[in-house]
């Protein structure tokens, strides 16, 4: 299959539905005019690959817009062109409204500033999206003298041609999908948003495509993150007349669900998708600004003042990620650009799918070819349509959930894959293993929102390893995210002598740490070097001033001050302090003089005082949970923690050995295995 023949099908099967796309770009460099406008035009006189054919095409769509196409500052012209010559063609805009008074539909001109005109009954029964935000048409325009000195307009409809898809038949357009086959389908749609498919791989035309399902399916909460010049926000802008983006800036509750005022009903009421765009420097001056958010995002509808309202806009937040994600999950999470009041579990947790924004290519002349596509308004249409459809429930003919989703996250999982099939498959046939595809692709969106809400929230949700089972052999598979598959931090085998890890307090929360320590014969000095911050700084010392007076128990002849200690910090996660590491540092330190390494795979946990004095682990199963996540097989933990034992979920006791110590050298010789 190349782009050709599927060049060539779509000539065929959907004549005068597609366009070249590369000829918009051409004509709409030198003429500001709406793409849709444009492309319905191109579609009309240029839905040929015949090179003179298109020719004369162009020329002829040139000519309409330069003779026709009504500028604002024309619009006295234009009325007066109407009035001297009795009629007059005009390309504008035209929205209708029923004037409940004169009991007639009236009807407005964008660009020609009438806004009186009437509107015959049958152009509104035959183009109702008239009366949904107006179509852009061909009209001759007469002049009615006759109404001169009344309240009448001056000026009536003669014919009407619209340039829009007014109307779609969604049953023709599923019977002529059958037409093609999934990936040449797929392919198509990629052409009719401006892209050259043969320039992406498998997966990453799938993501691109994943940017669409919003259009498609009503009350889908996207998120996208991602470097800059992916092209994150030109579909929601360019693509579809039906959706709206905000760039940045401050917004309002009255902007977005009612304005209690004037009783006008906001964005998610007007609009099929509402789009964030740099997300990082949104803010709400309204303090229930989140809360509205989080309850539309769960349920589609919003309390405002004594009434409760539904909509259908699917929310769309994209932004940018400046560090490379290996970097970002080292140090926080996918969700750090988010402003501060958006880093909120509960809304966080509404999200259906994020796409890794980091895996699509940025924007490169060579991914625009020469091949056509749908026209745009006709692929608005077509998605618009198909979001009164679902197809949710096509996962239960072959596969079930696993246990670890719970019921939001398979809300989410069904929503994406609804929407993949509306797009791919609107005639309701394909495969099981396509379903299978799309089912695993939708699973690993949403686990990577759940990912990041374990890194935030912790053990509350911990469960992240999706599965699914199939129906037809019983086998349960698993579906992974790609940037959690890192090698753990713990790898497996006996590490040096002197090297430990330990969990410590950041800012709050936890970070993992790496402790090498070098001793050799010297004279007392002790360094530490790679420490985040004043709090580990203070741990070693006191692991230090702890080992100094207790030396004699470790090894009777010596002291410390017969050594020189150096210990490096390494530190994955970049936490800014190390609080609460104490006996992890002591335990490095005793295996370094010993010469004994430390058991394979432990983590030591706790801190002591300058007396060593025990403190008692806090946020255990965080901390037990990072371990394992981490690679740990062993925990070694203070004897005060073992009231906690309770607590701990039975998936983290079977995953852990919990090793308990009652002093700090206790816990330096049961790490080291003394006899």
């Amino acid at each position: 299959m190349t782009t050709e023949d599927v060049d060539q099908k779509a000539l065929d099967v959907f004549p005068g539905r597609v366009v070249r796309k590369d000829l918009v770009q051409d004509i709409k460099s030198g003429v500001n005019v709406p793409t849709y406008v444009l492309e319905y035009l191109i579609g009309q006189y240029c839905a040929t690959d015949d090179e003179e054919s298109l020719e004369e095409g162009l020329e002829k769509v040139k000519q309409i817009l330069s003779k026709h196409y009504v500028r604002p500052d024309e619009a006295e012209y234009v009325k007066s062109e109407v009035r001297e010559r009795g009629r007059y063609r005009v390309i504008d805009k035209v929205t209708v409204r029923l004037d409940e008074q004169q009991d007639a539909y009236i009807g407005s001109f964008v660009n020609l500033g009438l806004n009186d005109v009437e509107v015959h009954e049958h152009l509104v029964s035959k183009h109702p999206k008239l009366l949904g935000g107006g179509v852009w048409a061909i009209i001759d325009l007469e002049y009615l003298p006759d109404n001169a000195n009344s309240p009448k307009s001056l000026f009536g409809i003669e014919s009407f041609k619209p340039i829009q898809v007014s109307n779609l038949d969604l049953d023709q357009l599923k019977d002529r999908r059958r037409e093609f086959t999934r990936d040449e389908w797929m392919d198509l749609l990629l052409q009719s948003v401006g892209y050259d498919p043969s320039a992406f791989s498998d997966r990453e035309k799938l993501l691109f495509l994943t940017r669409c399902l919003p259009l498609v399916e009503s009350n889908y909460n996207y998120v996208e993150l991602g470097p800059r010049g992916t092209g994150k926000s030109y579909l929601y802008r360019e693509i579809s007349p039906h959706s709206i983006l905000i760039s940045g800036g401050k917004t309002t509750v009255a902007k977005l669900f009612l304005n209690l005022n004037t009783g006008r009903i906001g964005l998610v009421g007007r609009w099929d998708v509402v789009a964030f765009d740099e997300v990082g420097g949104l803010q709400f001056s309204d303090s229930e600004a989140v809360q509205m958010l989080k309850d539309y995002m769960e349920s589609g509808s919003f309390s405002r003042g004594t009434e409760e309202l539904t909509a259908q806009a699917s929310m769309v937040y994209v932004g940018n990620i400046d560090l490379d994600v290996e970097g970002v999950l080292k140090s926080s999470h996918l969700f750090e650009p988010f402003p501060d009041d958006m880093q909120d579990l509960a809304l966080i947790d509404r999200f259906h799918y994020y796409l890794p924004g980091w895996e699509v290519p940025k924007m490169r002349s060579e991914f625009f070819g020469d091949q056509f596509g749908f026209i745009v308004d006709y692929f608005a249409e077509f998605v618009r349509e198909l979001r009164k459809e679902s197809y949710g429930d096509a996962i239960n003919e072959e596969f079930a959930f696993g246990d670890h989703l719970n019921q939001r996250d398979e809300r989410a999982v069904r929503k994406t894959v609804s929407g993949l099939l509306k797009l791919l498959h609107p005639h309701g046939e394909y495969t099981k293993e396509e379903l299978r595809e799309y089912l695993e692709f939708a699973m690993e969106g949403r686990r990577r929102v759940k990912e990041q809400l374990k890194r935030m929230g912790g053990m509350e949700y911990r469960a992240v390893e999706f599965s699914y089972l199939d129906l037809a052999t019983k086998e349960e598979l698993y579906v992974p995210v790609p940037e959690e598959a890192d090698e753990a931090l713990i790898p497996p085998g006996t590490q040096q002598a002197g090297t430990v890890y330990t969990i410590g307090e950041s800012e709050g929360r936890h970070a993992p740490f790496r402790i090498e320590t070098q001793t050799l014969p010297g004279s007392g000095k002790t360094n530490i070097s790679g420490t985040p911050g004043k709090k580990m700084k203070e741990s070693f010392e006191t692991a230090c001033d702890y080992l100094q007076a207790n030396m004699r128990e470790l090894r009777r002849d010596e002291t410390l001050d017969e050594y020189n200690i150096n210990v490096q910090v390494l530190n994955p996660s970049d936490a800014n302090e190390g609080g609460e590491t104490s006996v992890g540092l002591l335990v490095g330190i005793v295996s370094g003089i010993l010469d004994r390494p430390v058991r394979s795979q432990a983590v030591v946990l706790g801190a002591m005082s300058l007396m060593g004095e025990l403190v008692a682990v806090s946020s255990l199963i965080d901390k037990l949970q990072l371990a394992a996540d981490s690679g740990a097989k062993t925990v070694l933990l203070p004897a005060k923690n073992k009231e906690d034992l309770a607590k701990i979920p039975d998936e983290l006791l079977d995953q852990l050995q919990l090793v308990f110590y009652t002093d700090p050298l206790d816990a330096a010789s049961k790490a080291i295995e003394l006899e």
